[in-house]
């Protein structure tokens, strides 16, 4: 289906979207995103899931960095992000004249995903993407919506799996041939020397990383960005609420920089 626009896909994180200032900024930038673009918002909520998980003492582990999800742990997931924090961003955008619509993976069958078990460990209900179906968000984008989804996803074998949020918004930004994927983070971009990086290659952030020069927090960050264009999305850009309204921040490029559209 022909768009007038393009696509841009924002993943905003679980760490701020409990925060009545951030989302009422988060609103602002989307507004400004609007003008020129269709957005799909793709949201995480790690924060609260591990806070319910405490509050009801159910545990938990982390493997390999990744959260096992037993049966009952997938419940309390689901009720943070296909729940409360997808009914919050979906009510604050909607209060704000967007006319946003909460969905989740499974809707649609939008996400589809397999068991994933890395180094044959069992991590779980925790799946990896495996395909997505962009026919229903491009028919919901072209009649003025806006797709806000939870990265709870449907098994190949009809059961409902934890996601991270990065590898669906990237899954997504690829099937729909995004003209961008945002990661909204709490930094404007790559910092060298307390300047933003504007533009970077894979190698040159490789480079960065083995010379201390990207380091911290940072380097999950751009590890998701690597990830999103080694899945085919045409360039990931890393950058605060500011440089989403602005399209500011640092843009990761699988290939070279004279390649910019």
């Amino acid at each position: 289906m022909s768009q007038q626009k393009p696509v841009v896909v924002i993943k905003i994180g679980g760490n701020e979207i409990d925060d009545a200032g951030f989302l009422g900024r988060f609103v602002a930038a989307v507004h400004r995103v609007q003008a020129e673009s269709l957005p799909v918002i793709v949201h995480g909520g790690g924060k609260e899931i591990a806070d319910l998980h405490q509050r009801l003492q159910v545990p938990f582990e982390m493997v390999q960095g990744v959260r096992v999800t037993s049966a009952e742990s997938l419940r309390l997931v689901e009720m943070v992000l296909s729940g409360l924090v997808n009914t919050r961003v979906v009510r604050w955008l909607v209060n704000h004249d967007i006319e946003a619509i909460g969905l989740t993976g499974v809707d649609a069958g939008l996400v589809q995903v397999t068991r994933w078990r890395p180094n044959d460990v069992d991590l779980g209900y925790v799946g990896k993407v495996t395909a997505v179906r962009a026919a229903p968000l491009q028919r919901l984008l072209a009649a003025g919506f806006v797709p806000v989804i939870s990265p709870v996803s449907l098994g190949e074998d009809g059961q409902t799996y934890n996601v991270n949020a990065d590898h669906v918004a990237a899954a997504l930004a690829h099937g729909l041939q995004a003209s961008r994927l945002v990661f909204v983070t709490n930094v404007p971009g790559v910092l060298v020397a307390g300047r933003v990086v504007r533009a970077l290659t894979v190698a040159q952030v490789e480079e960065m990383i083995d010379e201390g020069l990207i380091f911290g927090g940072m380097i999950p960050k751009v590890r998701s960005a690597i990830e999103a264009v080694a899945a085919g999305v045409y360039q990931a850009v890393i950058t605060d609420l500011d440089g989403l309204a602005q399209a500011g921040g640092t843009i990761i490029l699988n290939g070279t920089m004279n390649s910019e559209r």
